[in-house]
């Protein structure tokens, strides 16, 4: 008996300590993620945020508050003087087919519309490859108004050119049997040779056509004396391309959600495009079949003699360079050693990121609350964006032909030399997700496939895509490109988004990284990364900030505004206000001015900005008490070892040694 007791008596310590270690467990468990917010839909966020909103970075004029040495910029694109209307008569019909996705027309519908002021013609509603219902699009809409408002362009540019939509019934029959000339211009192509070249076949033929591939139709800069011509691009692009009001109302929306958060957000376009990563040689930037694809349509674009350089480069060496993107890690580094919390809200803009989720798991690892279009719109707000489409040919899926005997007999003597390799295993059974898409014809065929109808369907929804997230983009509190002005001459997102910013609000937080100053920080501090030094940090963090800066925006200006007009729009599209002096006028190569050679603002602009910023001095700011970065917990280790045998010490940067970019 006395054996028996002593053994409920171990048996009933036993359960005493397991429910107390329980218990404790609870409790740490509890303790520990009092503070962690779980990454979830965006019903669940206002929750997660209300607890750290008061302090979290909140209109923190250090990361959120506007760049004071811009202040002065205004957006003014209205004809000067001198500039009539349209002529009733004019030379004839101009008809467009634009190629390309987002970025290609909308930098090519202003080029369109300063050729008709430019030739007197008439400019026919151009049409997008991308959106026609060939493509599987909804009948209910045609190529043009399935992204833009098409009265609302015709409307607001009455004063400029002539808009018809579509050619009038006996020219339309013409057009259809190819009696009329067509042109291929490039994106270089300058005035005299529309006027030489064009023109007098224009008044011959009262018709002409123009297939836009490049991305645009005009040079970029033009002479002092067409300055009307460059604030009529501005126009356009900045007022009569309107989105249809469904895709407004829905972008709208989603910035109110974000808004709705109580915190600033920053919108982050990655540019991670499988055609400029070919042309520029990145693929050894991604790991398995995505290098491959790359590879693969940079030896189409070899082939096509859209490129002439070798098939094999060395990424890296292209990446120290500053051709190759930004990748999300990395960026995501950068914005925690300017200070930006875990808790940022990050927008994550761009219908196609290359590599896919993969290649955003370490950003989302740091910014646990980055969003994108899924995470702020239900699956019916963006089915009906694209409103009833017809429905798809079946795709029956037909397994491949079984072969003979014979013919196996033979593949295994044309195998090569020995040591030859093993038959192959016994046959099984065929399935379709085998087959379908990129990993169906990556390890097979030398050549890619057409694009399926589905595929083609997908081009034509990014374009709606990419316009929710234009808006977004340009009502961010902050922009981050990572990857613009990549060398090819075609537009990009982040260019078109960085210049509509500087055009309507020059002193918005955008930021403009030297990709190859970038990549030289990157390579010093390569193997210290999550633990930088804290002269490692300044450095990052003076760049980013001169990056905002005008020293950033005239070196940015030199490389974009050569290849692409809309992506730097001054001086033609802005004025300065009188009292406000200018440090800095830079000249591009052409002796036209870059930066500095602005107009004066009217006298009602000027009363209206001064009056702002009278309002601005009277009233204190929320964040005047904090320090001028919040407190990070990206932590850097202290400098290199001191007097031979010192361990480094990990510590926060000190922050009062960074420059502020506001001053």
């Amino acid at each position: 008996m006395a054996f028996v007791t002593k053994i409920k008596w171990v048996v009933l310590s036993v359960i005493s300590l397991s429910v107390v270690s329980i218990i404790i467990h609870l409790s740490f468990a509890k303790l520990w993620t009092v503070n962690l917010v779980p990454y979830r839909a965006i019903a669940s966020l206002h929750d997660d945020f209300s607890s750290v909103v008061v302090r979290q970075g909140v209109k923190n004029k250090k990361l959120w508050g506007s760049i004071k040495s811009l202040e002065s910029l205004q957006p003014s694109f209205d004809a000067r003087s001198n500039y009539t209307g349209p002529k009733e008569k004019n030379n004839g019909f101009i008809y467009a087919k634009v190629f390309g996705g987002f970025a290609n027309i909308r930098s090519s519908i202003p080029d369109l519309v300063a050729i008709s002021r430019l030739l007197n013609a008439t400019l026919v509603i151009p049409e997008f490859q991308e959106s026609l219902r060939s493509k599987g699009v909804s009948p209910m809409f045609k190529s043009f108004s399935y992204l833009y408002d098409e009265e609302q362009f015709i409307a607001y540019l009455k004063k400029d050119v002539i808009i018809a939509k579509t050619l009038p019934g006996s020219l339309m029959e013409r057009r259809k049997r190819n009696e009329f000339p067509t042109f291929r211009p490039k994106s270089s192509s300058s005035p005299n040779f529309y006027i030489q070249e064009i023109l007098p076949k224009l008044k011959k033929s009262k018709v002409i056509g123009l297939i836009i591939a490049n991305g645009g139709a005009l040079q970029s800069v033009l002479p002092p004396t067409m300055a009307e011509i460059q604030r009529l691009r501005c126009r356009v692009s900045f007022q009569a391309l309107q989105f249809r009001p469904e895709i407004q109302m829905l972008g709208h929306r989603m910035v109110n959600k974000l808004r709705s958060l109580g915190q600033p957000f920053l919108a982050y376009h990655p540019g991670l495009l499988r055609e400029t990563l070919a042309y520029n040689g990145c693929a050894e930037l991604f790991q398995d079949v995505h290098t491959e694809l790359i590879q693969h349509r940079r030896a189409q674009m070899i082939k096509d003699k859209i490129l002439n350089e070798d098939l094999n480069v060395d990424s890296h060496l292209r990446r120290d360079k500053g051709l190759c993107p930004l990748m999300p890690e990395e960026v995501g580094i950068l914005l925690r050693v300017m200070g930006y919390p875990s808790k940022t809200i990050i927008y994550l803009a761009g219908s196609e990121t290359f590599g896919g989720q993969r290649v955003l798991i370490p950003l989302r690892s740091m910014f646990i609350n980055t969003l994108d279009r899924t995470s702020l719109c239900s699956e019916k707000e963006l089915s009906d964006l694209v409103e009833p489409e017809p429905p798809l040919p079946q795709n029956i899926f037909r397994t491949p032909p079984s072969k003979s005997e014979e013919e196996l007999k033979e593949e295994w003597k044309r195998a090569g030399p020995r040591p030859r390799p093993l038959p192959p295993p016994p046959n099984r059974p065929i399935y379709q997700h085998e087959k379908e898409g990129w990993y169906g014809w990556i390890t097979e065929t030398p050549t890619e496939p057409d694009p399926s109808p589905m595929d083609m369907r997908m081009k034509a929804h990014r374009l709606l895509w990419d316009a929710l997230d234009y808006i977004v983009s340009l009502e961010a509190d902050a922009f981050f490109p990572g990857y613009n002005n990549d060398g090819s001459g075609w537009p990009d997102f982040s260019s078109l988004v960085m210049g509509h910013r500087l055009h309507e609000t020059a002193s918005s937080r955008t930021y403009r990284p030297d990709r190859k100053v970038v990549a030289e920080l990157f390579n010093m501090n390569r193997e210290n990364l999550y633990h930088p030094k804290h002269n490692w940090t300044i450095l990052v963090q003076e760049h980013l900030n001169k990056s905002m800066t005008e020293e950033g925006l005239i070196r940015q200006s030199r490389l974009s505004k050569p290849a692409m007009f809309l992506s730097h729009p001054l001086p033609e599209c802005s004025c300065r206000v009188a009292s406000a002096s200018v440090a800095n006028r830079v000249r591009g190569e052409d002796g036209q001015f870059l930066y500095g050679g602005e107009d004066l603002c009217p006298k009602w602009m000027q009363h209206a900005s001064l009056s702002g910023s009278m309002g601005k001095e009277g009233v204190k700011s929320e964040d005047d008490g904090l320090p001028d970065y919040e407190s990070n917990d990206f932590v850097d280790e202290s400098e290199s070892e001191k007097d031979g045998g010192k361990t480094d010490q990990t510590q926060v940067w000190d922050q009062d040694e960074e420059m502020d970019p506001n001053d």
